[in-house]
């Protein structure tokens, strides 16, 4: 228990350049006063008292703003940033190494006794205001971009970002990025994502100008076959044109 605790405090020094001393961590981080609600409501819910660990979950929510089910599996060194309005459902499964940031929702769809919630492999990154709804797994490594909302798996290393949340591809991380913390995206995203729907609208528009290209090369050489053609009247026009019956 006290290694955990241990653990904890170091993941904040790593994960928010905020964090001064520990003692700042111990006193002013809801997000792991949070945990340590959690981790003894989590003893006590395996232990069959349950009612107690509701309300012992209860206490933290009201002294934090952050809901845990004391049901929720989390593993080692899970951080949660700011943490005001995160709520983790009770068929949660939370690798280690994660992040949540603030407003991040791990919710069930669902009202079955079975699996309804999230699963989270190592190294997940939540950012603000996500959801990440139903009994999905989230790769190890995954990102998923604030705001995002997620009803579908998302693959190892992948980034998801959008509404219903989409994948994206990540540039390569900066140097200065990949120094201390390699693959760690504050708030699940970086400047140099690559949005899907963005590339296809460039591609349409590439495609759109080649298109414009083609059709001036093919005017001008009929105007080089003595064909009177103006460049301002449509298809239709040049087809009247030639078909002055119609």
């Amino acid at each position: 228990m006290f290694g955990r605790i241990r653990e904890e405090i170091r993941i904040v020094f790593d994960r928010d350049p905020a964090a001064r001393t520990t003692w700042e961590v111990v006193t002013c981080y809801p997000g792991f006063h949070a945990m340590l609600f959690h981790r003894i409501a989590h003893i006590l819910w395996h232990l069959g008292f349950r009612w107690f660990a509701r309300w012992l979950s209860a206490i933290g929510r009201w002294l934090t703003g952050i809901e845990i089910h004391p049901g929720a599996a989390i593993g080692r060194r899970f951080f949660i940033d700011h943490g005001m309005g995160v709520v983790i459902g009770e068929t949660s499964i939370i690798g280690d190494d994660c992040t949540l940031y603030h407003g991040v929702t791990l919710g069930g769809t669902s009202w079955d006794k079975g699996k309804r919630h999230p699963t989270l492999g190592d190294g997940v990154v939540v950012g603000a205001g996500a959801k990440v709804l139903g009994p999905v797994t989230i790769g190890a490594n995954a990102k998923i971009g604030s705001n995002a909302v997620v009803v579908r798996d998302v693959p190892n290393g992948a980034t998801a970002i959008g509404i219903p949340a989409r994948i994206a591809e990540a540039g390569e991380r900066p140097r200065k990025e990949n120094t201390e913390h390699p693959g760690f995206l504050a708030y699940g995203l970086s400047g140099d994502v690559n949005d899907p729907l963005v590339r296809a609208v460039h591609g349409v528009l590439e495609h759109s100008q080649d298109i414009d290209a083609r059709l001036d090369f093919i005017l001008a050489e009929l105007k080089k076959m003595g064909i009177d053609v103006a460049e301002q009247e449509g298809s239709q026009g040049l087809l009247n044109k030639n078909n002055p019956a119609e």
